[in-house]
């Protein structure tokens, strides 16, 4: 939005702090994102700019980094397990908490705020307190150490994210729908699939989409509930970092990064798509 020529100089200092704020704010959230993928293009060994580098020097610059990443059999593993684990994780985050939208979206459902509070804790109590409890838990229960254990426990954690897109996208929903295909015969199930979810269909892939992100980059719950042979991409980064100081991280987090953005862009797009549907913005 244009600043308007009768703005007052209150108005136009407004303006133009505002704007200072928010590409402050942007600054510092972004750039310590985006230095890293030069930095994962350095032909040398280094987590720092080489005068090569800063010079624009096409010697100074090399994909070793991403060979070594797609060579390693460390990383490789890492990446089997993620892409193994996430998925799982994801389509048990989608049927739980698709199911638990719909519900509380029911006005018979009693204590529906208590309900959801529980339900989407694991999105405020700290990952250290959650990561423990399931450890004594999945222990107890014997699947500490495992992947199943680890798939769970990411599941977990994605549901309140399901919850909250679905349930975004139920409100407005009408009832009346249901009520008339019951009528003219059709099951709940029957309803369900035919009615109701290609209307909540942005808000299921939505949390689909957030709960994978949020399976793919987790680190400090699958460090209590895995074991070395369920060790995923954030484990292998974290313990690059700790014990190797291995550059290949770099290029592990610009690709984490890119497909995070993807990932987001079609969150966005969902959004809009699910507005349209709902009549709650023009097309």
């Amino acid at each position: 939005m244009s600043l308007p020529v009768y703005a007052t100089p209150h108005q136009k200092l407004w303006y133009y702090s505002f704007r200072v704020i928010c590409g402050l704010i942007f600054f510092f959230l972004i750039f310590p994102i985006l230095t890293i993928i030069p930095l994962s293009f350095n032909a040398e060994n280094f987590f720092t700019f080489t005068p090569k580098m800063l010079a624009l020097d096409p010697e100074g610059y090399s994909l070793k980094h991403y060979r070594d990443f797609f060579s390693n059999s460390d990383w490789q593993l890492a990446l089997k397990n993620s892409l193994t684990i996430a998925p799982w994780a994801t389509l048990l985050s989608v049927s739980f908490g698709t199911l638990a939208a719909i519900g509380l979206s029911q006005r018979h459902v009693p204590f529906k705020g208590a309900i959801m509070a529980i339900l989407i804790s694991p999105m405020i109590v700290p990952l250290i307190i959650s990561a423990t409890g399931m450890f004594f838990f999945y222990s107890t229960i014997g699947i500490q150490g495992t992947k199943i254990g680890v798939i769970l426990a990411h599941a977990a954690l994605g549901v309140p994210f399901v919850i909250i897109t679905v349930t975004a996208t139920l409100v407005g929903f009408d009832e009346s729908l249901t009520r008339a295909a019951a009528n003219m015969g059709a099951g709940p199930v029957r309803t369900f699939f035919k009615i109701q979810m290609p209307l909540i269909l942005p808000g299921v892939i939505s949390g689909a989409l957030f709960a994978f992100i949020t399976s793919f980059d987790e680190v400090v719950v699958v460090l209590f509930v895995g074991s070395a042979a369920e060790k995923t991409l954030p484990w292998q980064m974290f313990t690059g970092l700790r014990e190797q100081i291995s550059p290949t991280i770099l290029a592990v987090a610009t690709i984490l990064v890119v497909l995070s953005v993807m990932l987001l862009t079609a969150i966005e797009l969902l959004r809009r798509r699910s507005e349209r549907l709902r009549g709650m913005s023009p097309g």
